[in-house]
């Protein structure tokens, strides 16, 4: 049962709530994640490193990182691993949404990538430092 898998996975991490997933997409409003059993993991753009920018053109967003000479455009591509921290699980009555809200999902992983060490992979590799 992927829903015992998942939720499993998150209350073992609470204590230091750190998971991996697969950027699936991006929006204006955050970063949807998959863990390749369960897609409805969600950072909201208040959650993502600062200051960052949403690029309509590319459907991605971007971490300004500066490192005291220049600044770097970080990419968060589609497909690329990123390590996030659980910040709350949301469970919803499914049964009891109504007609207009249909994008109601029974259970949503709320996830932050604004402290140190944590967004994608590829960002804290060392040879990229």
């Amino acid at each position: 049962w992927p829903w015992f898998t998942v939720l499993k996975a998150v209350v073992s991490t609470q204590s230091t709530g750190v998971l991996i997933g697969r950027v699936a997409r991006s929006t204006p409003e955050g970063v949807w994640i998959t863990l390749g059993f369960f897609e409805d993991v969600f950072i909201p753009k208040e959650y993502l490193q600062s200051p960052c920018k949403f690029d309509a053109e590319d459907n991605c967003w971007i971490w300004e990182y500066a490192d005291g000479l220049e600044t770097h455009n970080m990419y968060m591509d589609e497909r690329e691993d990123i390590r996030f921290r659980v910040v709350k699980v949301e469970f919803n009555d499914v049964a009891r949404r109504k007609e207009h809200d249909e994008q109601l999902l029974p259970m949503k992983i709320i996830g932050t990538v604004s402290e140190p060490g944590l967004g994608l992979l590829s960002w804290w590799r060392e040879d990229n430092i």
